[in-house]
């Protein structure tokens, strides 16, 4: 029955059950049902493997993956105490996952790192999070991983080891399976960093049952069915690689295609090769597929559902993919403090529904929508923040309790940051951000980092970030420099090539201006829609190269 809402507020919908489980719950009842069935097939690009493997296609049944993970369990707890903290940092490779069942069956806590990260921003991680191992791959994309992790070492005394995943599944599978002590659903599993409402990055900390059942309920949700195939090039870093798509996949005894990096090309081959039921990627993978010169000439009837979140996903890709893939669209919102998901659309919904929305909360969330600042919630399609409550919540932020208290109130609620709306019907639309942050293709860039690594360029006096609209992208990173020498403003070149030494590539500004001053308010406080308007005016100057 379609409820009629008098506020924006979802009660809990008590329909499906909370998991009392844990990651290594959910593979050992998939390995007893359904031993022979492949649960992970390994897509990379040509060349060498990125762990010394033989080759780049392997495939693991529920049996093997289950032994795989027990013997991990067991490497891992003779050097690591339940509870300690290990850090992954590498691309999505099938040790990756080897390693996350393995944590979760010896009780440690999986810090998880975006191989992209540059040496400062690997230390805060590592550092904050204080991880007592860190396994890693020797290098991706050109930059020198194992020299990073060597020269931080001296800097981080709590770190005692550092692992190369080249032949560590070897090591893995020579080591005998030991007894392992009982892990409770509700301990922490993994600190995901996200920067939340600030530029600084935060550990937040998630539990095995939210990780577990948000990863049952968006499959559900999605009508991912019993034993298909999901396939994804999602970051393993992320809570939708690592929660949504591993353990949705498992928890539905189906097979996981994992793309070691998205390319068009690899994905829609493996969509054609595996007849995947479910493909799972931010927008602008979606459009990349639509995009590839080569669309037309793929097999692709078996795949039933596409999914998509982490930014707004535009009403028109929605239209394009659904009538060209012949599969229907699903939509998720949420954020890493959630793990990850509050709100999506089924399949099933209007066609209107899921251009326009990000569908109605999931099950055993509460959701309400309150006035900006305040706590009054608003009526139906009244505009304010999003907040929830539920199983799913953070423990909170690793060793930051007043962060933690500033997110998550006295009763329970964690505010999103998030402006949106929801209807008498509970369907939830989101039409801004109060936090300052910048999504690019859904992934999350916090100006405030850029900001800073950006202020210490000696011909920089001043600089704002903001993200500008983009059609394919959602937004693009723009800085809007203040010259410390008016006379001598940095070119474009200068300021691209400092951001790549200073932060990750994905960090780095796509355009740039020049402004003589920067706008703020009575109290001081920066203008940045004043600054957006000036670019979209055309008044900022670029500089040249």
């Amino acid at each position: 029955m379609t409820p009629s809402l008098k506020m924006s507020h979802w009660p809990t919908d008590t329909s499906r059950p909370v998991l009392d489980l844990t990651a290594g719950d959910v593979l050992r009842q998939a390995a007893a049902a359904v031993p022979d069935r492949v649960a992970l097939a390994e897509v990379a690009p040509p060349g060498a493997s990125l762990s010394g493997a033989d080759r780049t296609d392997r495939t693991w049944t529920y049996a093997r993956l289950l032994t795989d993970a027990e013997r991990a369990a067991s490497w891992l707890a003779a050097r690591f105490a339940p509870g300690e903290h290990i850090a992954v940092w590498a691309p999505n490779l099938p040790e990756w996952v080897v390693l996350q069942y393995g944590a979760a069956l010896a009780g440690l806590v999986l810090v998880t790192v975006n191989p992209a990260l540059r040496e400062a921003e690997l230390q805060h991680v590592l550092s904050q999070s204080r991880a007592s191992g860190l396994l890693l791959t020797d290098s991706f994309r050109g930059a020198d991983m194992a020299a990073t992790a060597d020269r931080l070492r001296p800097r981080l005394p709590v770190l005692r080891e550092q692992i190369s995943f080249t032949g560590w599944l070897d090591d893995v599978r020579r080591t005998p399976p030991g007894p392992l002590s009982p892990v409770d659903a509700g301990a922490p599993a993994q600190i995901q960093y996200t920067s939340g409402t600030t530029g600084v990055p935060k550990g937040a900390l998630l539990h095995h049952r939210g990780l577990v059942t948000n990863a049952a309920f968006v499959a559900a949700r999605a009508r991912f069915p019993e034993g298909g195939v999901w396939a994804s090039a999602l970051p393993l870093f992320h809570t939708a690689g690592c929660g949504l798509t591993v353990l949705g996949t498992a928890l539905n005894r189906g097979t996981l295609v994992l793309q070691q990096l998205f390319d068009p090309q690899l994905a829609l081959d493996a969509l054609q090769k595996w007849r995947a039921t479910l493909f799972a990627g931010v927008p602008v993978m979606h459009a990349a597929l639509l995009a590839h010169p080569g669309f037309g000439s793929y097999d692709l009837q078996a795949c039933e559902v596409l999914v998509s979140g982490g930014d707004v996903v535009p009403p028109a890709l929605i239209e394009e993919a659904e009538r060209r893939f012949g599969a229907r669209f699903s939509t998720v919102y949420g954020q890493t403090e959630l793990s990850p998901v509050i709100a999506q659309t089924s399949p099933d919904d209007s066609a209107h529904d899921k251009r326009y929305t990000t569908g109605r909360p999931l099950w055993q969330v509460e959701v309400k929508v309150v006035a900006p600042g305040g706590t009054d919630i608003v009526p139906p399609g009244e505009p304010g923040e999003i907040c929830a409550r539920g199983y799913q919540v953070m423990l909170g932020y690793h060793d930051l309790p007043v962060a933690t208290a500033r997110t998550v109130d006295p009763d329970g609620w964690l505010h999103t940051g998030d402006l949106g709306s929801m209807d008498e019907r509970g369907f939830v639309t989101i039409t801004g951000r109060l936090k300052d942050l910048i999504i690019r293709g859904g992934e999350n860039i916090y100006p405030a980092e850029i900001e800073t690594a950006l202020a210490a360029h000696p011909l920089v006096r001043q600089a704002v970030v903001l993200g500008i609209p983009d059609p394919e992208w959602g937004e693009q990173i723009a800085a809007v420099v203040r010259p410390a020498d008016p006379g001598r403003p940095p070119t474009a070149a200068e300021l691209h090539d400092h951001m790549r030494t200073a932060l990750a590539p994905h960090k780095t500004p796509r355009h740039w201006y020049v402004a003589d001053d920067i706008p703020v308010n009575a109290m001081g406080k920066t203008q940045k829609f004043v600054l957006l308007q000036r670019i979209i005016d055309g008044d900022l100057i670029e500089p040249g190269i």
